[in-house]
């Protein structure tokens, strides 16, 4: 057995006998001993995924372990990969859970189900049949789904969310696995290997792609397929929604790219432009719900759709230029949307955890509630400031190298080839820079209102740093991130082999280590350099201003407050009155929801003894497409409540009837 079965072997038995120590340790040493058998299995992970990615394959079969096919395990270089980022965020996850699961997620069963969701995890990748993708699939979705209700006797919401995400992840499991099915039923077998070299006929394999497409869309979040994704997250404890966030939904990008590049060898043209297309309406869609919303992790839930957006738009450009015979655009795409993998999951994995040692210290995640953090948690405060930049697209974010790459591919494929990618290409590319802008908007609400402002509450005012083995999380999570935007070369040889085994590519689409050049098209970027620039130019002015500044006297004034006396926390911005402006420019977009209650004196209608003002942004999409769904099935229920009386007379007709109703089928149609 080599390196990359080794540590998959290790993170296996570690998360294994993780679980078996939450049922049976006492109270006092089981977060300590769970949060190390989690991260150990995380760092196991790592070593697995990146020794497949760097060129060294792996294979086992365990026939024994299901029937008919057995379990098979491969890992290649795109496996690797993923298996490799999802390591990492269980490391920082793990670290973090350490003191974070003395406050939630602390019983035997929630903290026994947390290592085998990250063992189910960093085996989907591994899978390289039908057959055990799927029941590693359903052991993710089933792991974590128990997480997402862990806190449900808390909260109430908690539960709603469980129910939404229960049915919308097991609804995407079944159309894969009937788009797995109809793939199998096609090939000798149902292994990769086997699947790989199967003959579709182009309806065929369209319906394979659909279907595959909505249920791992699905798991990614993405439009309109996202209902679960900002209810779910939020309501998990912090550790496991950056789990989820930064983790879990990208072995939906996984699946699609595996199915659709790998399994299915690139299909048609129509394929991408579908993804292109979805990718880039989550984005929009992600970030403007983002920036009207004053939840701090629901923010952070549906910054997650914006980002797989962002992803989904680079694999259908990768699937668009594939198609019409542009290998080199494809490999830069493709490049750019794992890399914008590696960089979400290493910043959302920061805000998530920074967002959790906020709702410790304060109890709340309401924004409006918050303010004046950075007194009181400054490493904290520092955490989410470098994770928000590095989630603005801004330099030196580590956003901003991805989607630069993103957009070069974008642009370079311009003029195209139809007029179809006439129009998609540049409205893809106006997305991009629209989901930019509002990032950093979005951001900057969330860290100016949210740890800058004076607080808003009890909690706020009373806020105190988290524990070491949170700080530390979090400190593992900005490393990365810092790593990722500095010199990010570092990680493009693992994904310039993940991309070449996807497109089956053999030419980089990137050189170089402090300078990337792309090849084949002009382009260069030094993201290491333009930082020192960036540093060096802002030192330049302070400099100057304090010189300035020295020559003359000081002394001290008053600042001008319009002779309103001292800023209180009630005339500063709130997060909300901060995304006013926001919301009246995409007014007929968002279409937000508002309601004034005015309560009169009962000795005269003149005297008005309360005013409550009522303001909503509802998912529109949610609005217009599950609201009647959700109608018609609660419709349905009503009408089985009526048909199911209890009267066993009527049960026996209903059987009657439907067996002449077969017979007479039967002998008409034959």
């Amino acid at each position: 057995m080599n390196l990359a079965g080794a540590g998959l072997g290790t993170a296996a038995a570690a998360g294994l006998l993780s679980a078996l120590v939450a049922l049976i340790a006492p109270l006092r040493v089981r977060p300590a001993l769970v949060g190390a058998g989690t991260a150990l299995a995380g760092a196991a992970g790592i070593v697995s995924g990146g020794a497949a990615a760097t060129g060294e394959p792996f294979a086992a079969a365990f026939p024994f372990l299901l029937p008919l096919a057995g379990f098979q395990l491969a890992l290649d270089p795109l496996g690797g990969l993923f298996v490799a980022v999802t390591g990492a965020v269980a490391v920082a996850a793990g670290v973090y859970g350490v003191s974070y699961s003395r406050h939630g997620l602390d019983s035997r069963p929630a903290q026994a189900v947390l290592p085998l969701f990250v063992v189910a995890m960093l085996l989907v990748p591994a899978a390289s049949s039908a057959g055990t993708l799927l029941v590693c699939w359903e052991l993710m979705a089933l792991t974590s789904l128990l997480l997402v209700v862990a806190e449900h006797r808390r909260r109430p919401e908690v539960a709603s969310a469980g129910v939404w995400y229960a049915v919308m992840t097991h609804l995407g499991f079944v159309t894969v696995l009937i788009g797995l099915l109809v793939l199998v039923a096609h090939a000798p077998g149902d292994s990769f290997a086997e699947l790989r070299g199967t003959h579709l006929s182009p309806a065929a394999s369209g319906v394979v792609f659909a279907l595959t497409l909505a249920g791992f869309g699905s798991k990614a979040g993405i439009v309109p397929l996202h209902a679960w994704l900002p209810r779910a997250h939020p309501e998990a404890p912090s550790h496991v929604s950056a789990l989820m966030s930064a983790a879990m939904v990208n072995l939906g990008v996984y699946g699609l790219v595996r199915v659709g590049f790998d399994l299915l060898g690139g299909g048609e043209r129509w394929w991408w432009l579908l993804v292109l297309a979805l990718g880039a309406l989550s984005a929009v869609h992600g970030i403007l719900q983002a920036a009207m919303s004053t939840d701090l992790k629901r923010l952070l839930g549906q910054s997650t759709t914006e980002n797989m957006g962002l992803v989904l738009v680079g694999v259908g450009a990768a699937g668009l230029f594939a198609s019409s015979g542009n290998r080199v655009l494809a490999g830069l795409a493709l490049v750019a949307a794992l890399l914008h993998v590696l960089n979400h999951a290493a910043f959302k994995t920061l805000l998530f955890l920074a967002a959790g040692s906020v709702l410790h210290a304060t109890g709340t995640r309401d924004l409006d509630a918050l303010g004046g953090l950075r007194a009181g948690m400054p490493v904290t405060t520092a955490a989410f400031g470098w994770g928000a930049l590095a989630a603005s697209a801004l330099p030196p974010g580590t956003a901003f190298v991805s989607e630069w790459l993103l957009l070069q591919a974008l642009v370079h494929g311009l003029p195209a080839p139809g007029p179809v990618e006439a129009i998609v290409l540049p409205v893809a590319v106006a997305a991009i820079a629209l989901t930019a802008g509002l990032a950093v908007a979005t951001f900057v609400k969330a860290f100016g209102v949210g740890f800058l402002a004076k607080p808003r509450g009890p909690g706020a005012e009373s806020a105190r740093e988290s524990p070491p083995s949170m700080l530390a999380g979090m400190v593992l999570a900005g490393v990365a991130c810092a790593a990722l935007a500095l010199v990010p070369a570092l990680a493009l040889g693992p994904v310039a082999a993940a991309a070449n085994t996807a497109l089956g590519a053999a030419s980089p689409a990137i050189s170089g280590t402090i300078t990337l050049r792309l090849e084949g098209i002009t382009g260069a970027l030094s993201p290491l350099m333009l930082t020192i620039s960036l540093v060096a130019a802002a030192v330049l002015v302070l400099v100057a201003v304090r010189l300035v500044a020295a020559r003359r006297a000081r002394r001290a004034a008053r600042l001008w407050d319009c002779g309103g006396g001292p800023m209180s926390p009630r005339m500063e911005y709130t997060a909300t009155s901060f995304a006013e402006p926001l919301q009246r420019v995409f007014d007929d977009v968002v279409r937000p929801e508002q309601d004034v209650d005015v309560t009169h004196h009962e000795e005269s209608r003149y005297l008005v003894a309360a005013v409550e003002y009522r303001r909503a942004v509802p998912d529109r999409i949610e609005k217009r497409l599950y609201r009647p769904v959700l109608a018609l099935v609660d419709a349905w229920g009503r009408a089985g409540r009526r048909l199911a009386n209890g009267s066993v007379h009527r049960y026996l007709g209903y059987g009657f009837y439907t067996a002449c109703a077969v017979l007479i089928v039967l002998a008409v149609t034959r």
